[in-house]
C-alpha cells in the first residue's frame, strides 16, 4: 500500500478541494463529497495535486497512508467523472 500512497493525486479540471483540519471536501459538477481522515496522516493540497505523507513507518501508518490516498483519489474521480456500471 505504501507505493500507492506515495503517488500524488492529480486534481481534475473543474474540481475544487478544501481542507479544514482533518476533513476534506471535494466539490465539482457532480456534487459534493466530504470525508474525515485520521490526523496521523498528513494531507497537503497544492494547485494541481494532493500529496499524502506519513510521520512514521509503523504498520498502522503504512496502512492508513495507502487507504487515505485511495479514498481521496476515488472522491475526485467520483465528483469529476461519476459512477458508471459496466
Amino acid at each position: 500500500m505504501s507505493n500507492i500512497g506515495k503517488q500524488p493525486i492529480p486534481i481534475a479540471e473543474g474540481v475544487e478541494i478544501s481542507q479544514k483540519g482533518t476533513s476534506i471536501v471535494v466539490k465539482g459538477k457532480m456534487g459534493e463529497l466530504a470525508q474525515e481522515f485520521n490526523p496521523a496522516i498528513n494531507i497537503v493540497i497544492n494547485d494541481k495535486e494532493v500529496i499524502i505523507s506519513r510521520n512514521t513507518d509503523e504498520k498502522i501508518q503504512r496502512e492508513l497512508h495507502g487507504l487515505t490516498r485511495a479514498l481521496i483519489a476515488n472522491m475526485i474521480e467520483g465528483i469529476s467523472v461519476g459512477f458508471q456500471k459496466e
